[in-house]
């Protein structure tokens, strides 16, 4: 891979390149960690094999973090990258790329571009997305049970400490309130042993009423974040994601 590292609003800002471009697609990779942890090695072995196998760019901003920072301030960089890239680049070959909060954020700025008369990405992908921070669905504890990772109090105090005073029925926190019309084409994936995903299911199914043209791979079994990790599923979850980015690729 090439690497070149930049600032934006003085957050780095990394681009990975494979030894060749054979694709006209760019992916802005947003990383989970629920506003609250750094970019790891699963994130970095995905975006690395992501450019390879798409021969894409792919530009990965590291956003600032709770609690040191809020809302305002971690958004604030990321929305400029993501500005600049979708007024230079053509941005029907934009990919909003995101795992977890990483994953919020992507449909966030794509909500906050359409608002603002910008262009959209022409793809997202989401990996365990969280889409409804208010975490009220009752059915969230009772796939709790069966998550070994995320829990719905913990969750509440990430959403308190990136977004304090906030409601969490605001769609810069919770995008399932926001205007779902406006998405692009989508692929989210998600497991039944992720307690967000009850609410992605929901999310997915008002996206399809308001005209979204959105796929969702709900792998039995499987916890949160499950593609990050080098096992068949996650395997097979990436060759969904590739498939996913060439058929764009041919279909443009």
């Amino acid at each position: 891979m090439r690497i070149t590292e930049r600032e934006v609003d003085d957050i780095p800002v990394y681009e990975v390149e494979p030894p060749t471009l054979k694709s006209g697609l760019h992916i802005i990779y947003l990383h989970g960690g629920a506003y609250l942890f750094e970019i790891t090695s699963y994130h970095w072995r995905l975006i690395a094999e992501m450019a390879e196998r798409l021969g894409a760019r792919v530009t990965v901003p590291i956003y600032r973090l709770a609690p040191d920072h809020t809302f305002p301030a971690i958004f604030g960089p990321v929305h400029t990258v993501c500005s600049e890239i979708l007024r230079r680049d053509a941005p029907e070959k934009v990919v909003f790329m995101g795992d977890s909060a990483g994953g919020n954020m992507a449909v966030v700025l794509t909500m906050m571009a359409a608002e603002q008369g910008l262009p959209i990405p022409g793809h997202h992908v989401l990996i365990s997305p969280g889409l409804d921070m208010s975490l009220k669905n009752p059915a969230l504890y009772e796939v709790e049970k069966l998550d070994p990772w995320l829990g719905i109090e913990g969750g509440k105090e990430a959403i308190r400490l990136f977004a304090p005073g906030m409601e969490t029925t605001d769609w810069r926190i919770s995008p399932i309130f926001g205007d779902l019309s406006v998405l692009p084409r989508t692929l989210i994936l998600s497991g039944t042993r992720d307690v967000l995903s009850p609410d992605t299911v929901i999310f997915v199914e008002k996206a399809r009423a308001a005209g979204v043209d959105i796929e969702l791979m709900l792998e039995p079994g499987m916890i949160h974040v499950w593609p990050l990790i080098d096992m068949p599923e996650a395997r097979r979850a990436r060759d969904r994601i590739v498939a996913f980015l060439n058929e764009t690729e041919l279909a443009d």
